[in-house]
């Protein structure tokens, strides 16, 4: 199989720090586009980002839904591989499947789009969505779906080109979204989000199924 022209330099470039034994930043493709992949340039990294990632999410905002893929570097201690899923209320909710990897050009390729199971499964969270606000108070109720038995509280900054504001949400998730501390970088395929606060605790069911 022939490579495209920008991967056999990378290749070469590679090489050529292999053997002239030189601490070569790390090179991700970088993308963002609508549907289940994109392509874009060879970006070399920043110093602090050590991880390339490739992430398809599926978003909806109000009952309209769409599929994006964002490929980027970032910090390999903020990223997660595996599926994360968060819901807030029935027509606010987004799932994702991301791949971290940390050689060069190791996120050109694609990633299955994410399972989004809808069923709901008995387990409720404090709801909000409190945009250009650091807290909110969760006084609505979000109903967990398929494998959501976390309730979270999510609040810092979030930069959507060169727009960045405030933000804060409650509501169900994954597991995996408890790997997010304090202080990370956290790419959606949409945004980028900078954590203040992540907190994590488990679902309750609602009083009386005394489950």
């Amino acid at each position: 199989m022939r490579l495209p022209g920008r991967h056999r330099t990378l290749l070469l470039a590679l090489a050529l720090c292999a053997l002239l034994g030189l601490g070569c930043p790390l090179s991700c493709e970088v993308c963002r586009g609508p549907g289940h992949t994109c392509s874009g340039r060879m970006k070399t990294c920043e110093a602090d980002k050590d991880a390339c990632v490739v992430l398809v999410g599926e978003a909806s905002s109000k009952g309209r839904k769409s599929l994006t893929t964002f490929k980027a570097c970032m910090k390999f201690k903020d990223c997660y591989s595996g599926f994360v899923s968060t819901t807030m209320t029935p027509g606010d909710y987004m799932v994702s499947n991301a791949h971290c990897c940390q050689t060069d050009g190791c996120n050109s390729g694609s990633v299955p789009p994410p399972l989004n199971n809808r069923t709901e499964n008995g387990l409720t969270c404090p709801s909000c969505l409190a945009p250009f606000h650091e807290t909110c108070p969760g006084t609505q109720t979000a109903r967990c779906v398929g494998p959501e038995t976390h309730c979270i509280y999510f609040a810092g900054n979030v930069q959507a080109g060169i727009i960045n504001t405030k933000f804060a949400m409650r509501g169900c998730a994954t597991p995996s979204a408890c790997h997010t501390q304090p202080g990370a970088e956290v790419p959606s395929a949409y945004y980028l989000y900078f954590l203040r606060r992540a907190d994590c605790d488990r679902a309750l069911y609602p009083l009386g199924r005394g489950e």
